[in-house]
């Protein structure tokens, strides 16, 4: 009986990994056993960074407040201290965007604030 490879699901599944591979540099593109090796690690940067990029993104917002708020003679930690004593219940991330692109509303929050 003649032996039986399943060449056409085996050559997708690698097809697959050069498709994802592409653009990648020299044979890390078109040698399959690289490219596997270079797709996981990739992978790998990718599910880690995906979870990373929330804490960047909280980073972002905390320095742009603490830029809008410094205009107005406070710290950052001392704005958020003073909004929690005032129950004010504004995130980060819109105080971020009131500070950038709305700095009257903002005023208005640092000085009920103050």
């Amino acid at each position: 009986m003649p032996r039986s490879v399943n060449a056409v699901a085996s050559r997708a599944r690698r097809k697959k990994v050069l498709k994802q591979t592409k653009g990648n540099f020299g044979s890390r593109r078109n040698v399959i056993t690289v490219a596997k090796n270079t797709l996981d690690k990739g992978m790998g940067y990718a599910y880690r960074d995906r979870k990373r990029k929330k804490g960047l993104f909280r980073g972002l917002w905390i320095q742009r407040i603490n830029a809008g708020v410094r205009q107005y003679d406070m710290s950052y930690s001392e704005f958020i201290g003073k909004l929690d004593k005032k129950g004010i219940t504004l995130n980060r991330k819109t105080l971020a965007d009131l500070a950038m692109n709305h700095p009257d509303a903002f005023k208005a929050i640092v000085e009920k604030v103050k």
